[in-house]
């Protein structure tokens, strides 16, 4: 059985979520999955917001929805991100799970984009998302945006 989970509604996995997202994006400095989520749980503003997916009680994936993805077009928001799926559990279109979460979330939340930024070519186009453009990050690469009404 296959289960959403928002770390905020559902503070008891916050340490789980913690844990995860640092396995899973092992790229990105621990503290910050800690703090972000520990934080999302008692702010007052809608976002940010982390989901969890698991499957008979095993989680295999994650997603979140923020305010900025460390991109230059702060004028763009929200933004999914740290999409991430167990590599033994892809292609059974788990993502498009968070996908739609993170969508309904956003519209629910008053918004009419989401937007994300990779580097991956092919994939979100496949859930409606469109290429608008590149953005920049502080590292200094470039990624592409892509953007979804909803």
């Amino acid at each position: 059985m296959l289960k959403i989970i928002s770390v905020r509604n559902t503070p008891e996995y916050k340490e789980k979520a913690i844990q995860y997202l640092q396995e899973s994006w092992s790229e990105v400095l621990p503290i910050i999955y800690e703090d972000c989520i520990t934080n999302c749980i008692t702010a007052k503003q809608e976002l940010p917001q982390w989901y969890l997916l698991e499957k008979n009680d095993v989680l295999i994936g994650c997603a979140g929805l923020i305010t900025n993805d460390f991109i230059s077009r702060m004028d763009l928001y929200p933004w999914l991100c740290a999409l991430f799926i167990d590599e033994k559990h892809r292609g059974n279109h788990y993502s498009s799970l968070l996908i739609e979460k993170a969508k309904e979330d956003s519209k629910h939340f008053g918004f009419k984009h989401l937007n994300l930024c990779t580097e991956l070519v092919g994939f979100y186009e496949k859930y409606g998302f469109e290429y608008i453009g590149n953005g920049y990050h502080p590292w200094e690469e470039e990624s592409r945006i892509y953007q979804i009404k909803l």
